[in-house]
């Protein structure tokens, strides 16, 4: 896989978030990825952010932490 990149940060995925993804029936890495590199982004709390794609099947919601020099994917869900 290659890296992935938001605004000079490397994103990393957690093991949960793929496991999360799994089991809500979220393609990984098709999905994902398409949600993270075209998705909405949303800054919320202290370093909370948001991906959100809208697709045929609903949203995918990639949600994460914002260090400084990277951004850690904690968990994936699905909205309606």
């Amino acid at each position: 896989m290659k890296d992935i990149y938001y605004n000079g940060q490397e994103i990393w995925i957690t093991s949960h978030a793929i496991i999360r993804a799994r089991q809500r029936h979220i393609a990984y890495p098709d999905q994902v990825y398409h949600a993270i590199l075209t998705g909405k982004v949303v800054h919320f709390a202290k370093h909370g952010i948001k991906f959100i794609k809208p697709t045929k099947h609903g949203i995918i919601i990639c949600i994460g932490e914002d260090l400084g020099d990277a951004v850690v994917i904690k968990t994936i869900e699905r909205g309606n």
